[in-house]
């Protein structure tokens, strides 16, 4: 007895073996007519089953594009705070739809040593965030790029 007969008490209906042992006479054309067209509308009701799930993906995702080079690894999930909400009269945006940083203030400055040199940080303070969001720069990036 075979494991699937044995668990459910049937004999398995493969693909092979639609047909019972004393169907056998059904072998030949007609049998495989009759398995072209099962394979076909399985076919159809997959191709369906495809075009409804990529409606529903196509809704749910948007493509996103990047002009640099960034680690994945280093995205972090944004959390909303009413707080740090901006009103956006104040917020000045190109015809990109970007608007640009400007440094409000310098809140620290920092000298790392490496073995042969030294880099000076600035943690800058920049319009339109708050205290808490203030990053670290390059001193002699940010002397180049805003004077």
């Amino acid at each position: 007895m075979a494991p699937f007969e044995a668990l459910y008490g049937r004999r398995c209906r493969s693909p092979i073996g639609w047909f019972e042992v004393e169907e056998a006479e059904l072998i030949g054309p007609d049998l495989v007519h009759q398995a072209m067209e099962k394979v076909r509308i399985i076919m159809e009701r997959l191709k369906t089953a495809q075009s409804r799930q990529k409606s529903y993906s196509d809704v749910c995702c948007m493509g996103l594009e990047f002009k640099e080079v960034f680690y994945v690894s280093m995205l972090k999930k944004v959390v909303g705070d009413p707080s740090t909400i901006v009103s956006v009269e104040t917020i000045e945006v190109n015809e990109e739809l970007s608007y640009e940083e400007v440094p409000v203030a310098i809140l620290d400055r920092q000298v790392r040593k490496l073995r042969n040199k030294e880099i000076a940080s600035v943690k800058v303070l920049w319009r339109n965030q708050q205290v808490e969001e203030a990053t670290w720069e390059s001193e002699e990036e940010m002397k180049r790029n805003h004077g």
